[in-house]
């Protein structure tokens, strides 16, 4: 089962009900879970109604295409507060934000790192700033990242879900 083949499948179903892929990954060998993360466009607040609504509308596209062989759970839920980061727009978007970033190849002689995002520099290199120096990511050597749970993003979190209530 290819991500990339499942992502140009679903990410216009997805796009089209007005959500954006956050990420598709399959989580498992035997009896696997595809795990679809998505948020409103908008950035508001996911309901439980709209993923029910996705996965329907996933679901009888993958019944109808079969990409999958066996079977498989279907798991279409929100990001959560300590989000994956997986697009350059999510770096733009959570500047100020501490993150942990794992690189494939070394940069500076490290592949991890745990800061703050500085800036998302000429459209695809993340700046983050670690324990007083500031390290150059290219996009396209970040493996892995995902926002880390820290006071502020909590409360940013909770007055976003009490301004929706």
């Amino acid at each position: 089962m290819q991500s990339h083949h499942l992502s140009s499948l679903l990410e216009p179903v997805i796009d089209n009900m007005g959500f954006e892929t956050v990420r598709i990954m399959t989580i498992g060998v035997q009896n696997p879970t595809l795990q679809i993360m998505i948020e409103p466009k908008n950035h508001g607040q996911l309901s439980v109604d709209d993923c029910a609504r996705v996965s329907k509308a996933i679901s009888a596209l993958l019944d109808e295409k079969d990409p999958i062989s066996g079977e498989y759970t279907l798991e279409v839920s929100s990001p959560g507060i300590d989000r994956p980061l997986t697009k350059k727009e999510h770096f733009e978007r959570f500047v100020g934000y501490e993150a942990k970033v794992e690189t494939t190849e070394a940069v500076d002689k490290r592949k991890r790192f745990k800061g703050r995002i500085v800036a998302l520099r000429d459209g695809s290199v993340v700046e983050i700033e670690m324990e007083g120096t500031n390290y150059l990511l290219p996009f396209d050597l970040i493996g892995k990242a995902k926002l880390v749970l820290t006071d502020e993003l909590w409360n940013e979190y909770a007055d976003a879900a009490s301004a929706n209530d």
